[in-house]
């Protein structure tokens, strides 16, 4: 249940800003991919998780890049 919960949650912020949708693959892929190696189970809940991340910093280095060009 909370792997679909967190799936959701991932799914919402890329549906809110589809510009930043790189940012939520690739930190699916890394993600998933260490979550594979962790143990059954924990694939999703590390996409999920690594989605939200990478969403995260992406959103934040965007609004860094705007704040600086608002400053020029």
């Amino acid at each position: 249940m909370k792997s679909l919960m967190f799936l959701a949650a991932a799914t919402a912020l890329v549906g809110a800003q589809p510009a930043l949708a790189k940012g939520c693959i690739r930190g699916a892929a890394a993600g998933g991919a260490a979550g594979h190696f962790v143990g059954k189970g924990h694939a999703m809940m590390g996409a999920a998780a690594g989605c939200v991340a990478m969403h995260h910093h992406y959103a934040k280095q965007a609004r860094a890049q705007k704040a600086a060009a608002k400053q020029r």
